[in-house]
């Protein structure tokens, strides 16, 4: 009887070891939001097409090797993508509400589509470099939804 338990539990123990060990995907789904007024800014949600290999253009530097990592910019850029335009935070009159209501609606619309398609949001981060005052007029919000499924 304890050598049934013994074998049950190392069964099960390793069970479990094999569905944490359990490998993952991610793709990362970017929306920018201008925060620049009257429609001059570009508001996207952008969606990668195409994979990449960061080791392609990746290289090592050392004391005893210091050169320049030679890939070429153009190389490591994506040509396949999708961009869905969304609308800027801002209209001639200050924070549009309807803008952000609208871009919460198509927001809302890609991470439904994604969690149909098996992803699961694993984390959400977001940045903003704001209009630095007259004569700038620059700024976004950017966030980063990062989906994760099993490979």
């Amino acid at each position: 009887m304890m050598i049934k338990k013994m074998i049950f539990m190392l069964l099960f123990l390793t069970s479990i070891s094999e569905i944490n060990a359990q490998a993952y995907q991610y793709k990362i789904i970017t929306s920018i939001e201008s925060v620049v007024p009257m429609g001059l800014g570009r508001s996207r949600i952008i969606d990668e097409q195409e994979e990449k290999n960061y080791q392609d253009y990746t290289s090592s530097r050392s004391e005893e090797n210091n050169k320049q990592n030679k890939s070429k910019r153009s190389e490591a850029k994506v040509d396949n993508f999708e961009e869905t335009k969304i609308l800027n935070f801002y209209s001639a009159a200050g924070i549009n509400f309807q803008n952000i209501a609208s871009n919460d609606a198509l927001l809302s619309s890609k991470v439904n589509t994604m969690i149909d398609e098996g992803w699961e949001l694993a984390f959400v981060t977001s940045a903003v470099e704001s209009d630095a005052g007259k004569g700038d007029g620059q700024g976004i919000f950017i966030t980063r939804f990062i989906f994760k499924k099993l490979k």
